[in-house]
């Protein structure tokens, strides 16, 4: 099952009934590890068939077709020559980093739905491009934030809405891991272009940013950090090649007048940099840390507020973790899937993505300067 690939599996239910009448044409480009969780997942999707895919590396997409039983699709050497010669619903971008934005405009400009892998791209400016190969397609873009899928991280958004906490003014998120360094396309620039920031990073960001309704970032002041990634003491031969952050932290000013405080690692000397804090003039919500972030809570959510003068915390029921059929990957494909079918909404817009960049980004510049810096938002 794709979610047992993320750590993150629970046992399917009964599947929603599809409609398969007309069946979607998908492809998949890059067949590395990401895509082992769209295959399975598709597998399970009686309306879709998976009739290409593509990678640049020799073999291995051949090996790719043969570990999951499906020898039918055909095989490319690269993204142009598979779009260029197929009829496609939609494409799935599961190559390197920085690939996800050359791709993803390519398909988009030959009028192909995209569901994009995370992190979006690079760099702010990368996502822009996208951002405007979208509007030109008039096709549905989806960026691979399963995450969004999950009851409890839907129910962190509720609250904020519902006015609970009043109004936001401080945000505290992050996470990581204690060892949890990746090894091949992910450590180097030429392919991952970042690190811990982009890999998981994108995840804790976009919990609480979707919560609050996505405002506009303004300045940020950014450090990044390399100590275990580049040691052959914790991460042995992989070291000698690892060129990207494996630690990341910032401090962010957004629209509205409300501070984020930002944390992610891939290696640290510490269980946790901290749980998820949301305060407010009303409340406070607390979102439990995990041992290894992919995007749940550790935890029932916790509300501190005072209440006829009297200050209580009380907790809020979790939902069960992969309460539907396939998990929470499959409901990323899924929903993506239905918006192509029915011409909805993208379930994960890319217009929201791009402020999740545009932080990611202004973090790696301000570091890499030594200063905090305006984030400059490219006209799309």
């Amino acid at each position: 099952m794709p979610d047992d690939v993320l750590g993150q599996f629970a046992p399917p239910q009964e599947e929603k009934e599809v409609d398969t009448a007309k069946k979607l044409k998908f492809a998949i480009i890059g067949t590395g590890w990401i895509a082992e969780s769209y295959i399975q997942s598709i597998k399970l999707m009686p309306d879709i068939d998976v009739v290409a895919v593509a990678d640049l590396i020799p073999g291995k997409a051949e090996k790719f077709l043969k570990r999951f039983d499906a020898e039918g699709p055909r095989i490319y050497p690269d993204h142009k020559s598979l779009i260029d010669n197929e009829e496609l619903d939609a494409v799935c971008v599961c190559t390197y980093n920085t690939q996800h934005a050359p791709v993803a405009v390519y398909a988009l400009d030959k009028g192909v739905n995209v569901i994009l892998e995370k992190p979006m791209t690079v760099t702010v400016e990368e996502a822009a491009e996208v951002l405007k190969a979208e509007k030109r397609s008039g096709k549905v873009l989806s960026i691979g934030f399963q995450p969004r899928m999950d009851e409890n991280m839907r129910q962190i958004k509720r609250i904020v809405e519902s006015g609970e906490l009043g109004k936001i003014y401080y945000i505290q998120t992050g996470g990581g891991r204690r060892r949890g360094i990746p090894n091949s396309t992910f450590i180097e620039k030429k392919t991952a272009g970042i690190g811990a920031i982009g890999d998981i990073g994108c995840y804790a960001l976009d919990v609480v940013l979707n919560a609050i309704g996505y405002p506009k970032p303004l300045t940020a002041s950014g450090h990044t950090s390399a100590f275990f990634g580049a040691n052959p003491k914790y991460n042995g031969k992989d070291a000698a090649r690892f060129d990207v952050d494996d630690f990341a932290c910032g401090f962010v000013r957004l629209e509205g007048d409300i501070i984020l405080d930002f944390r992610i690692s891939w290696a640290m000397n510490m269980d946790t940099s901290g749980d998820t804090l949301i305060l407010g003039t009303e409340a406070g919500l607390r979102i439990p840390s995990t041992e290894c972030w992919n995007g749940e809570a550790g935890g029932p959510l916790k509300i501190y507020k005072e209440v006829a003068g009297r200050q209580v915390e009380f907790e809020i029921p979790m939902f069960p973790s992969g309460d539907s059929f396939g998990g929470l990957f499959y409901k990323k494909i899924r929903s993506f899937a239905d918006a192509v079918k029915d011409g909805g909404e993208s379930p994960v817009p890319a217009s929201q993505i791009f402020y999740n960049q545009a932080i990611i980004d202004g973090i790696v510049k301000s570091a890499a300067l030594g200063r905090e810096i305006e984030i400059a938002l490219p006209e799309i």
